[in-house]
């Protein structure tokens, strides 16, 4: 059983569109005896956001302020898009000092990435990407393997993903793990808040995607010179999208044959992560390596922010 936590909700985006799932998460992390606060970002609503860009900033920047206390960790709520307006107005400098000295893991995937990319880019500080209140803890069915992996990642300064991966690729390389949806880290290249990483091991997913626009995705992280920096690239879940007949037999695969030919660096798929109830939990900026050999992919990295020690209630 885990210890008990303090878990602080955050709405840096979209509004919670289905409350029985942000509910169900809020019971089970309470049976499993972890504290809830938070909760009233779940009812605001303003447009199609979480609230106005001022209140949803607000969520991340009292971590910045010395009169609150601090959470064991903070957790997104959902995705959708809302985290672009957002990003102006957050206290980089505050988080920086605050957040530096005493670590606070942030966890959410999807438009969490904007977040994540600008958390590293202005303030250095390191993110994960992982499962988030509604879609992931207040699932129908929660996912074994899911919920193990965050909270054995969030345990520790180091930790480890594996899984099959296709193809026969020979890797073994190290850098900068970094990563998330592939429409938000597109779409941030050229603004002050994507992060300048060399030498990497990128990873991406998406969702409602279909494979042209996914290929169109990755050639413009290739031609903004990012793809071709990076070590490899580690492609997650590509979900919930549609092919037609004008494709003629093009799919994502054929899709990601080509960018590995065009780009020059290993790609390697099969990660579970991203918009599917499997996935792991993975640090944004910190070092890793991974080893492709046979029929094992195995990523290790070190150095993230960890839960602090607590006696279990």
């Amino acid at each position: 059983m885990q210890p008990s936590r303090d878990i602080r909700l955050i709405a840096p985006s979209g509004y919670p569109h289905d409350t029985g799932a942000m509910q169900r998460g809020i019971g089970r992390l309470e049976a499993s005896g972890h504290r809830v606060s938070g909760m009233d970002v779940l009812e605001r609503r303003y447009l199609r956001f979480a609230g106005s860009d001022e209140a949803r900033a607000a969520d991340i920047n009292a971590l910045a302020d010395p009169s609150q206390a601090l959470p064991d960790l903070a957790l997104a709520v959902r995705g959708g898009y809302g985290a672009h307006p957002v990003l102006p107005l957050l206290d980089y400098d505050g988080l920086r000092e605050r957040l530096g000295a005493s670590p606070v893991p942030l966890v959410g995937h999807s438009d969490f990435t904007a977040i994540q990319c600008a958390l590293y880019a202005k303030s250095g500080l390191v993110t994960f990407g992982g499962p988030m209140l509604g879609p992931d803890f207040g699932a129908p069915d929660v996912d074994e393997m899911t919920m193990d992996h965050f909270w054995q990642t969030l345990s520790a300064s180091q930790g480890r993903a594996s899984w099959s991966p296709s193809g026969l690729a020979v890797v073994d390389v190290e850098g900068l793990l970094w990563g998330g949806n592939l429409a938000m880290l597109s779409g941030m290249v050229g603004s002050p808040y994507f992060p300048g990483i060399d030498g990497g091991i990128l990873f991406v997913e998406d969702v409602a995607e279909p494979p042209y626009r996914v290929e169109r995705m990755l050639y413009h992280l290739l031609y903004a010179g990012v793809l071709g920096r990076q070590k490899a690239l580690i492609l997650g879940d590509f979900t919930s999208y549609r092919l037609s007949p004008y494709d003629n037999g093009y799919d994502l695969d054929i899709a990601f044959e080509r960018i590995a030919a065009a780009a020059g660096i290993p790609v390697i798929q099969g990660l579970p992560f991203g918009h599917d109830v499997r996935k792991f939990t993975l640090p944004f900026g910190v070092p890793a390596r991974l080893r492709v050999e046979g029929d094992e992919a195995v990523l290790t990295f070190a150095g993230q922010p960890h839960l602090r020690p607590a006696e279990n209630p």
